[in-house]
């Protein structure tokens, strides 16, 4: 297992959701724009998490490479499992399950995690930001790819 970053204060998950031949640019870009609204900085962002379905995408791949973090995958039943506050009909008919970004950010960050800023869209890509609770474990879930 690659190490998280234990111990960080600000630390954060991010959950990413995309549309099929997404570029690791627009994926970083929102991520970048997202984490300042948030008053983070991606030095804070601990993993990626996506849907076992979107965890081959190129760009996201590139982009976890890029902000030198592992890409943590879920299924869709376990995304499905967690409580959001927007669920999307059209994400439940693309992915099996009505929320990928928030689930995923909110699975990443271990139990009790909260959502810091709820999902965020570009054109071809979704993300939200979650912070951990205060009983947080690291993430058990497929770890997909990591830093170089």
């Amino acid at each position: 297992m690659t190490p998280v970053r234990e111990g960080r204060a600000g630390r954060v998950f991010v959950g990413v959701g995309a549309r099929r031949g997404v570029g690791a640019e627009e994926v970083v870009s929102l991520i970048t724009r997202t984490l300042v609204e948030a008053g983070r900085v991606p030095g804070d962002v601990v993993a990626l998490a996506t849907a076992d379905a979107k965890a081959d995408e190129a760009g996201l791949v590139t982009a976890a490479e890029r902000l030198g973090v592992p890409l943590l995958a879920y299924g869709a039943g376990e995304l499905a499992a967690v409580p959001v506050p927007r669920p999307s009909a059209a994400v439940l008919a693309a992915v099996g399950t009505p929320t990928v970004a928030e689930a995923a950010a909110l699975l990443a960050a271990g139990p009790g995690g909260v959502l810091v800023v709820g999902k965020r869209k570009s054109a071809r890509v979704t993300c939200a930001v979650a912070g951990p609770g205060p009983q947080s474990s690291p993430p058990s879930s497929s770890l997909l790819s990591g830093p170089g």
